[in-house]
């Protein structure tokens, strides 16, 4: 019988650890570049605060999609990868979630 790998060792397999630290290094550049260049522009410390919370809610989606889309060598190669038709209905919601909440937040919601 074969083993089933360790969990931290599927976290490798799946290039998940690569995208936890690139994702830090960009969230806490772009913390940076906000503190440092809002005040210039006169813009409210909310919005410094907003960025800060999207970042941090940001990251663990960011940690899931890393570990459902894995990406290795080997699959980019340029073979197909096979979707499951219940993997295909999951992006289509997801899809259709993230399009609609955009055009919710990019309306005019002036009352």
């Amino acid at each position: 019988m074969s083993e089933k790998p360790s969990f931290f060792a599927e976290l490798k397999r799946r290039n998940v650890y690569k995208v936890a630290v690139a994702y830090a290094v960009v969230g806490w550049l772009l913390v940076q570049v906000a503190t440092q260049v809002f005040p210039f522009f006169e813009i409210p410390n909310w919005a410094v605060r907003l960025i800060v919370l999207g970042i941090v809610i940001g990251f663990p989606i960011a940690l899931v999609i890393a570990w459902a889309f894995e990406l290795t060598p080997r699959e980019s190669s340029g073979r197909k990868m096979r979707i499951s038709p219940r993997k295909h209905a999951r992006n289509r919601a997801l899809g259709f979630t993230s399009r609609s909440s955009a055009r919710f937040f990019r309306s005019d919601s002036s009352c």
